[in-house]
Parts: structure tokens; C-alpha cells; sequence
């Protein structure tokens, strides 16, 4: 069966990534390692390693996407928590034999080779839930 290996990130969601990214660092000695922009899900996002995890600054590049319009109605905060996966259409298929709503039925071809998808904040009691698979 698979399963979950560990939290791969949190990821925030921010209106101003430079200011944020000064926060990280300045009050919590957090260093930023990169900014990569991602025209998939029109956005630019601040990597900030802890540990073997991440926090992931989230400032979305357009005023017309699902980030944008997530922003505007709850304002900057925490926007999901993601976990890795071993097997993440495995992963998806047990999820969808629980009756788990999912964002993305399969998984998302993402930066890297990674692949990934949503978990519907309706059945994580309130908490988007992104899963990963890192590339074999």
C-alpha cells in the first residue's frame, strides 16, 4: 500500500514575497535557497529549507488565478501542508476508495519530475493537502 515518507513542505501564501522572505531570515535565520517562477500555476515561490523539509512562499503572478482569487478572499496565511508520497497514483486510488474529494483525480506532472496533487480541503477538515512523489 503506499504511503506517506514525510512532510516535504508548508507552504504560505504571500502578497509581498520580498517582505516575507525578509522575515524568514532576518527574525528567524532562515535562509532563502531560491525563487523559481512557475507559470503552471502563475506564481512565484521562495524556497526556505528547515531540516529535511521546506517552507514555501507562495506570491501568486496574476490577478486571474485560483491563487489570486484564494488571496484576495482569506488573505496572506498558510495555504497547505504537503507530504510526500511513495506512490502517489496508489495513493490517489486508496483515497478515492475511502470517498476522500480530491482536487486533482490524477497526479500533476510538476517541477522536476516530481508529480503531485490536491486533497480537497473538504475532507482534511479544513487543511489543503498536497501530495508528492519525488522522481524514482
Amino acid at each position: 500500500m503506499a504511503k506517506v515518507t514525510r512532510i516535504d513542505h508548508v507552504a504560505i501564501l504571500v502578497d509581498d514575497l520580498q517582505k516575507t522572505v525578509d522575515f524568514w531570515q532576518d527574525a528567524l535565520g532562515i535562509q532563502l535557497a531560491h525563487i523559481v517562477d512557475v507559470p503552471a500555476e502563475k506564481s512565484m515561490v521562495a524556497f526556505l529549507p528547515v531540516g529535511g523539509s521546506e517552507i514555501e512562499l507562495v506570491k501568486p503572478t496574476t490577478d486571474d488565478s485560483g491563487l489570486a482569487r484564494y488571496l484576495e478572499k482569506r488573505g496572506p496565511g498558510m495555504h497547505h501542508i504537503c507530504l510526500e508520497v511513495d506512490d502517489i497514483e496508489g495513493m490517489l486510488a486508496h483515497l478515492k476508495e475511502k470517498g476522500i474529494q480530491l482536487i486533482n483525480e490524477t497526479a500533476v506532472d510538476g517541477m522536476d519530475g516530481r508529480k503531485y496533487a490536491f486533497i480537497h480541503p473538504k475532507s482534511a477538515n479544513g487543511v489543503m493537502v498536497e501530495l508528492y512523489e519525488l522522481p524514482k
